[in-house]
């Protein structure tokens, strides 16, 4: 079978069999296939789609083209969630401690930041002495008596994604839905949990920037899961503010800490409490409704803070900080940025806080660039609040006067302060399960 052919079917809008998508991610991932027949039939099917059948395909001959985690001795109770990736989007440390305190097990593998999206790992991080790496049987041994755990990305997954995506990535075909669809399931099914809730990101600090868009990604990872045989939803919400409060590596901590303790509300808590419900529905086989008592009423306990604690201690963690939240803050005061107006906030630009967050030093532009975990800022005013002259719009924590100027320029530029009121956004958009 031909390469030629294969580009030529679907150039022409042809629908792939197995043995041909087969052949492609195959022949690609040992070598034998070229960059640049690779990224013809990328750029093929950007313009000529997919039907559900290929999508479903190429998600599974990309998951088995390397390791895949088989979590099945956990049976109905393995769980997991995925977020597409946005500004303070420090879910996974919440809804992890509930759920696992609620009877279900979480073996989560995380990935680190890059650009103005932060990563779960490199949150842990912060956490002295938590261990991002181990072996299977300590990874399993951790689920199995604590309820879950949650390590970088290991092992040999879905090697056919990470070739094809740098690929993409310099080909401009990255913002294709079967493909961005296939990307994402490959992994979290080679991960292995059999319930599964998907968090899409939608607006300005989110990869998909519609919601139309956010919806046909939700649909298409949901059929995909279904196609595999787990149980997966999805939601999808709003990233046209960053998520909480905090952004940077320790002081999201800090904050998913603070939420897990019960002393903070908001759109993390309710996002969280989303998609709690939803895990603890699925692997307990309750009704949605008694699902969310439950998680709501771990977190009012108490039971949640101590399955955290569990968990950290784990994984080495120093569970002081958790007692001591506080401990997590940047030592420096930070610079307040302050209104020089009355007005109300009408829009942001969440994209752009997460760069000024990258250049205080919290995240990174390229792979190799080093982080400091105590850099940062906190959002203090948000789409829809009032300002007044003087009020602090954001704390801005780093490590210089330049880059503190930098990032107050960007943050400024990415606020819309105007005379009239606007509505605060929407959080959670749509639920998605088929």
């Amino acid at each position: 079978m031909r390469m030629y052919d294969i580009i030529a079917k679907k150039k022409y809008g042809g629908e792939l069999t197995k043995e041909e998508i087969d052949t492609f991610i195959t022949g690609y991932t040992k070598g034998e296939i070229p960059d640049y027949q690779a990224s013809a039939l990328c750029m093929a099917i950007c313009l000529k789609g997919m039907t559900d059948r290929e999508t479903w395909l190429l998600t599974d001959a990309m998951m088995h083209s390397g390791d895949t985690v088989d979590l099945s001795v956990f049976g109905n109770l393995s769980v997991d969630k995925h977020s597409t990736g946005g500004v303070g989007d420090k879910v996974s440390p919440v809804v992890g401690p509930v759920v696992a305190s609620l009877g279900c097990k979480m073996a989560k593998m995380s990935g680190r930041g890059l650009g103005h999206t932060g990563g779960t790992v490199d949150k842990l991080e912060s956490i002295p002495g938590y261990r991002t790496e181990m072996n299977r049987e300590e990874f399993f041994r951790c689920v199995d008596r604590n309820g879950m755990a949650i390590l970088g990305q290991s092992g040999d997954l879905a090697p056919a994604d990470k070739k094809l995506y740098a690929l993409r990535d310099v080909t401009a075909t990255v913002d294709c839905i079967p493909l961005i669809a296939s990307s994402i399931m490959s992994k979290k099914l080679a991960a292995g949990a059999h319930n599964l809730v998907l968090d899409v990101k939608t607006g300005s600090g989110a990869f998909m920037k519609t919601v139309e868009d956010s919806i046909a990604l939700a649909h298409a990872m949901v059929r995909i899961g279904r196609s595999a045989g787990r149980n997966v939803q999805a939601l999808v919400t709003n990233m046209d503010v960053p998520l909480g409060t905090n952004v940077g590596n320790a002081l999201e901590i800090e904050e998913a800490v603070r939420v897990v303790r019960g002393e903070r509300k908001g759109d993390l808590y309710e996002v969280c409490m989303a998609i709690c419900e939803r895990l603890v529905s699925m692997s307990l086989e309750i009704p949605v409704e008694k699902a969310r008592r439950m998680s709501e009423e771990s977190i009012a306990s108490g039971q949640a803070f101590e399955s955290m604690k569990k968990w950290v201690a784990g994984q080495g963690g120093d569970v002081s900080v958790l007692e001591h939240p506080e401990k997590l803050r940047p030592q420096k005061e930070g610079r307040a940025v302050r209104a020089t107006g009355d007005g109300y906030v009408c829009a942001m630009d969440t994209e752009a806080i997460g760069r000024a967050a990258c250049v205080l030093g919290a995240g990174r532009m390229k792979k190799e660039d080093r982080i400091d975990l105590s850099a940062g800022l906190e959002v203090l005013k948000k789409t829809g609040d009032t300002v007044r002259t003087g009020d602090c719009l954001t704390v801005l924590y780093g490590s210089s006067e330049k880059d503190l100027d930098e990032a107050e320029w960007i943050y400024r530029s990415a606020l819309r302060i105007g005379p009239k009121a606007v509505d605060r956004p929407t959080l959670i958009y749509a639920s998605v399960s088929d």
